[in-house]
Parts: structure tokens; sequence; C-alpha cells
């Protein structure tokens, strides 16, 4: 188990910095906080059927998390999003659906994310011992010139016939295709919450006009806290259970570009400052002030600081009023005792009382 001397130690110089951060603009006490009786206290008053409660518990309830509010999901739905040459090419075992399964549980995650080949590879096999998500919608990346577009890949009535127990989708806020996906995925989880099962919201921005980090001194606005925070607010607004979203990197995103958006001058004054506890705050914020659980996704494996690299979004998720993290190619790309290993690290941080909401 990683100690709390290790998660300073790995934190190193930034351990000061990230654990003994106050959040002065919006404070822990606005919050609805993770906790063991979330589903009962939050949930139960909400317009979710006992079998959508049923099913968000099993996810709360599963793996080395279980019982505490908190949430470790593993990812694989990447050999589509980031094909899978570039996904499975540095470990291939994970071509085999049954061994993205075995990492998820013998790496104590509540639940797999995954896509509905894999599912349905194995589900016979594994869908009654770890909670399934389902990916509805991928892009797909064999059209050239490359275009960035969320489909529907399957039904959520499939999803369910092959026992999944919560659907995911992805929208690509600030796209041209927007409109249509913020339309689809709606409908799928109105249908998924009338099946009994819970759903998941990929928040993710594609707006190239906001993406100046081609510019000299610019910053990709695409992780902004701000336009971040509005796309998990649209994506509480079409109910999703669970917000997944980048960690935010900067703020500023709609006084960046001349029209885009509204704003207002005390998220940037006051409400949040540069500190990443802050920022990610203003998307915990953003999702009903935690009535709606936060997780941050891991981001891709850097090799050699993927540990340090996890150890710290899983602190400012967590410090920040977040549910937990969903990380894969951190783990699945690499053998699969090191992937059991940092999933385990990044399940301490949960687990570890020293790190408190800021």
């Amino acid at each position: 188990m990683t100690t709390d001397t290790d998660i300073e130690r790995l934190l190193g110089d930034r351990a000061s910095y990230l654990l003994d951060h106050k959040c002065e603009g919006i404070s822990r006490d606005m919050l609805t906080l993770p906790g063991p009786d979330f589903v009962t206290d939050v949930v139960a008053g909400s317009d979710r059927s006992p079998q959508v409660m049923r099913s968000l518990q099993s996810l709360f309830d599963h793996g080395r998390l279980g019982g505490t509010g908190y949430v470790s999901i593993l990812p694989v739905d990447q050999g589509i999003e980031h094909t899978a040459a570039a996904s499975f090419a540095p470990n291939p075992i994970y071509f085999d659906p049954a061994a993205i399964v075995e990492l998820a549980l013998d790496g104590g995650c509540n639940a797999v994310a995954t896509t509905f080949g894999v599912l349905g590879a194995v589900s016979r096999r594994f869908a009654h011992r770890i909670p399934f998500i389902v990916k509805l919608n991928h892009n797909e990346l064999m059209t050239y010139p490359t275009t960035y577009d969320q489909i529907m890949f399957g039904s959520v009535a499939r999803a369910h016939e092959l026992g999944a127990a919560g659907v995911g989708a992805t929208i690509y806020f600030g796209s041209a295709e927007s409109g249509r996906q913020i339309t689809e995925v709606a409908a799928a989880f109105e249908e998924a919450h009338r099946r009994g099962m819970f759903t998941v919201l990929w928040c993710y921005l594609r707006n190239s006009a906001i993406n100046l980090s081609n510019e000299a001194g610019g910053v990709d606005n695409h992780v902004a806290a701000d336009a971040t925070g509005q796309a998990n607010h649209i994506g509480v607004t079409i109910e999703a259970d669970i917000i997944k979203q980048k960690l935010p990197e900067n703020n500023g995103a709609f006084n960046s570009v001349p029209g885009f958006g509204k704003t207002h001058a005390a998220v940037y004054d006051r409400l949040t400052s540069q500190h990443p506890v802050d920022l990610c705050r203003w998307q915990v914020a953003n999702c009903y002030l935690g009535r709606v659980g936060l997780i941050n996704s891991g981001g891709a494996s850097s090799g050699a600081t993927d540990l340090t690299e996890a150890i710290e979004t899983a602190v400012v998720n967590k410090r920040a009023g977040g549910v937990g993290l969903i990380s894969g190619r951190k783990a699945f790309q690499r053998p699969m005792s090191e992937g059991i290993e940092l999933l385990g690290a990044i399940q301490d941080v949960y687990l570890d009382p020293a790190v408190t909401i800021a």
C-alpha cells in the first residue's frame, strides 16, 4: 500500500503545494462530498429509479474502493478511439478481451469501461463479477483527412442484454457535430435509465478555434477549466450520473477568442486561481457542486513518470471533491503486474485519510 509518506515522496517538491492547499473561492462546505452513503443520501432524492440506484451502488460497492464513495475505473476503449496498434502494440496481450477484464479484477477496480465487442466476447464469464460500462459511441480513425466525430456503435438495448451495469458516451463539445451528439446521447441516457443502468459521459472539447497552442505562448483551451466546466454542466443537464473530464491545465478559454461563449470576471478573480486543485474544483462545481460525481482521466502513458503523474492527478481530483480516476493506458501499456501496482497506487490515494478535501 502507498502510505502518505510515499505519496509525499512521489509528489516531490510539489507535495506541500498540492497537499496543503485550501480552496477559498468555492469552499468545501458548499459541496456534496463523496461518501459511502452517496446513493442513499443524494441519488435517492433524484428521479433515478430503484434499478438505476442498484446499478450505481454496485459500482460504488466493487473493488478495493468499495464502500468509500470513490471509484477506480479501467477504460479500454482506446482500440477504437486511438487505434488498436497505437493502444496495444506496447503490450499485445490486451488484444484479448479476457486480459482486459482480468486486469480490472486483479487491479481492484470498481468497473471496466469498454466496447460492445469486448463485453460481447466475455460477458458470460465476467458480467456478474465486475460492473461493465459499455461505450455506446466512438470516433473512428479510418477517414482521411482525419475527422473527429462520435458515432453510435450499438444500442442501449444490446448493452442491457449483455449485462452492462452502465453505459458511457462521448460528446465532442464545440465540434460541428456536437448538436447531433447531444441529442443522440440524451436519448440514449434516457433509455439507459429506463432500463436501470447508470450513465457516464466523456465531456471532451473539440473546437479548433480555441486551440491556441501553436501560437507564441499559446495554450490549448480544450483543457481550460472554464470551458471544460461548461461541458460538464451540459453533461449533467442531460442526466449523466458520472462525468469524465480531463484534468484542467489552464483557464480563460472564454476570454481567449472574441465572441466565444459567455463568462463572468468572478470566475477568474474570485472563484478560481491557477492552482490545479482550484481549477478542478471549478469542474466539480459545474457538476452540481458534487451532486454528480466527477472522475478525471489518467491520460496517455509517458513511461517512467506515469506513477507520479497518476498520483498527482488522483490527489488533485480527490482534494477538489471528485469521486475518482479513470486510468487506462498508464495501466495496460505495461506488464500486467506493473499495471496492477499502478492502479493500486491510485486507489491508495483515495483510501488515505491524510489526503483531504481542500
